[in-house]
């Protein structure tokens, strides 16, 4: 029994400046909701805090790249980016946001807490400023050299390709990146948080009390970091756009976003305990509640080092239990990239695979970055949902069900509540919940489904085995049996399958008859005989190449779109332009090239006859469509046979932002044969 009370979960504040990917969920978002779900089957008090964060450098660099304000930027993806968790299914208690009242008046009680403690040390320095932009410049607007690893395009606050945590100042050739120019040192006013202070106490807090606790890459980083020495870091910022620090000597200047973004928790939490008639503190002040932040590996040291410092140097807040941080997760081959649009969108993957967010949750989960990066491939899903999913999970649930229906019209035999008959089963039943439960509380989720999986596997072996099909004439007994225990089995499978796919239990819940979704996690199913089972239903179809095609195809367009337009041609004389034909034509007729997947045979009216011209568009056009559409013709150009066809001529196009070739038409409709020039 666990000595917790209640728990306090968070899971990382993403940004509100862009949409969500399968990056973030496997990285934060999936274990933490699985994590939470199954505490609540476990009957234990807990919140699930998220929400946007929405102040900082990040989002200014967005409003200024689409030429809108900050607010406009956060009010867009904050819309999106909460409408994608609830449709992929992950159950925060609240979605809450860095820009309500509540987190500012949160956030300057505590800066102000900490100042009337005396812990902020007030210094002048040499910082950059943008002489064009006539503006101190944040650290996600400076760009430069990575001193610990070389890579050209580190941020001033942290290097993407290694991780170092970096300040601006210790960048190789910054530019900034509002105009492109060198920076310049200006000095400012700023409040310094003195992190060497706190040296002694992290060391025994982490280095000694968490190092068998806490994640090996997790304790790793910590350990690399406080071995390196702390060094005072500044929590105010020049910056227009932010909780403005409460002081009257700081006007103009905003709270660091890691100062203020780890205290949106709070913020949310208080919100929440607002509006369900509890007591925040509760959750973040006694030391019988459980925190735990699940976060990328990219915000450890901000959730293990920073934060807990300015949590201890306040003296009221319980300090994080646990920060589970997961590695990377790559995709086919490179780095999840949002500016390079190298990512799998969550919200296009539901478009694209509508009621399919289970069998995202299980790849993802079968591949977690846990204590290493890992990788996605379009390929690798299609086989885990096809030879996993539907093959073993669906294919024995479908079996079963079909067998009750056939041989007992979907009616439990027997009478009074039905148990295993095969004691082996009820041990590996116990086995399952036992190491899923022991998995779950250590935060190693790939193993506990794989342990779920295995327990399926049980079942499929055993009524493969048992082949009751064979025995329903002479030993109808038998045959009650083994439908009976693999109901069960069924039952709890649905049970320890709740944290992981909450979707499918549910599936199996209904086809299993129950009035509403149970069960608590050590509860046995309550299945009794004469029990009317619902017509079995297919939990998951399989994924077909084309799906994933399209797919690859997508990603494949996005590389594509990165390459720069290739380079201008020769200069030819205006007397070699002019030996061009170009004419409109209007399409009258459009088939597809028997065996040519690219190749449309058009008939083309061209106001001085009707030819065949052979374009190799089909696979972004529909024959249909094309009809009456005016193009573009190259009317001189010199047949040559294509595909056993003569085409004389060629339509033009041009290439879009996805790679698709996009037709070249005349804006108003004008009169075939026209010629342009």
């Amino acid at each position: 029994m666990s000595s917790f009370k209640r728990y306090t979960v968070t899971a990382a504040l993403p940004y509100a400046n862009g949409p969500l990917h399968i990056g973030h969920i496997a990285g934060a978002y999936l274990p933490a909701d699985t994590y939470v779900r199954y505490l609540r089957l476990k009957g234990r008090d807990v919140v699930f805090i998220c929400g946007s964060d929405e102040y900082g450098a990040a989002i200014t660099i967005r409003a200024k790249k689409e030429g809108v304000t900050p607010r406009q930027i956060i009010d867009k993806y904050h819309a999106i980016n909460k409408n994608a968790f609830a449709r992929f299914g992950i159950s925060f208690d609240i979605y809450h946001r860095t820009s309500e009242p509540i987190h500012t008046e949160t956030s300057q009680a505590f800066f102000l807490r900490l100042h009337e403690k005396g812990l902020f040390e007030v210094q002048e320095s040499e910082q950059y400023y943008d002489e064009q932009a006539q503006q101190f410049l944040a650290d996600r607007y400076i760009t430069g050299t990575c001193p610990k690893c070389g890579y050209s395009r580190a941020y001033g606050d942290q290097c993407e390709r290694c991780g170092s945590s970096l300040s601006s100042l210790e960048l190789i050739n910054p530019i900034s990146t509002l105009t492109g120019t060198t920076p310049v040192l200006r000095r400012t006013k700023h409040w310094y948080l003195p992190m060497q202070q706190f040296e002694p106490w992290l060391r025994s807090w982490i280095v000694e009390e968490k190092q068998y606790q806490w994640k090996p890459n997790v304790y790793g980083q910590c350990k690399s970091w406080i071995e390196q020495g702390l060094q005072p870091r500044a929590m105010t910022r020049d910056l227009d756009w932010g909780v403005p620090v409460p002081l009257p000597e700081a006007e103009g200047k905003v709270l660091y976003v890691w100062l203020d973004a780890p205290i949106g928790y709070i913020s949310a939490t208080k919100e929440w305990a607002k509006n369900v008639g509890k007591n925040w503190e509760d959750y973040w002040k006694k030391s019988d509640t459980k925190l735990v932040h699940f976060i990328g590996k990219d915000n450890i040291v901000f959730h293990c080092i920073i934060f807990p410092i300015l949590l201890k140097a306040h003296g009221e807040f319980i300090l994080p239990t646990d920060v589970p941080a997961n590695e990377f997760l790559n995709l086919e081959g490179d780095k999840i990239s949002t500016s390079r649009n190298w990512a799998v969108w969550l919200d296009e993957y539901m478009d694209d695979f509508q009621d399919r967010t289970d069998e995202l949750r299980y790849v993802l989960t079968t591949i977690s970055p846990e204590t290493g990066d890992s990788e996605f491939t379009w390929r690798d899903f299609q086989a885990k949902v096809n030879n996993e999913l539907v093959a073993v999970l669906g294919n024995f649930i479908n079996r079963v069900w079909i067998l009750s229906h056939k041989y007992f019209a979907g009616k439990l035999a027997g009478e009074g509540k039905i148990d295993f008959t095969e004691e082996y089963l009820q041990k590996a039943v116990e086995q399952a919940r036992q190491h899923i439960s022991d998995c779950l509380e250590n935060y190693k989720f790939k193993n506990g489904l794989a342990a779920l999986m295995d327990l399926v596997r049980v079942g499929n072996k055993y009524l493969t085995e048992s082949e009751p099909w064979k025995k329903a004439t002479d030993q109808p007994e038998e045959v009650a049996n083994v439908i009976n225990n693999c109901i069960l089995l069924s039952a709890y499978s649905a049970i320890f399958m709740q944290p992981y796919l909450p979707k499918t239990a549910e599936k199996i819940f209904n086809m299993l008859n129950f009035s509403q979704q149970f069960h608590l996690w050590d509860q046995p199913p309550l299945l009794v005989g004469g029990h009317l089972l619902k017509e079995p239903q297919l939990l998951f179809g399989k994924i077909e190449d084309r799906e994933i095609q399209y797919q690859i195809g997508k990603l494949e367009r996005s590389k594509l779109m990165q390459q720069p337009p290739p380079p201008q041609k020769e200069e030819i004389a205006y007397e070699d332009f002019q030996k061009l034909d170009l004419r409109i034509a209007t399409v009258v007729a459009c088939q597809k090239v028997p065996q040519a997947k690219k190749l449309l045979q058009l008939t083309l009216d061209t106001g001085l006859d009707q030819r065949t011209v052979v374009s190799g568009i089909a696979e972004y056009y529909q024959p249909e469509e094309l009809i009456g559409k005016q193009v573009l013709l190259v009317a001189n150009l010199a047949p040559r046979h294509m595909r056993g066809i003569l085409s004389q001529g060629m339509i033009l196009t041009a290439q879009d932002r996805d790679g698709r070739f996009v037709l070249v038409s005349p804006q108003n409709t004008v009169v075939n044969g026209s010629q342009v020039s």
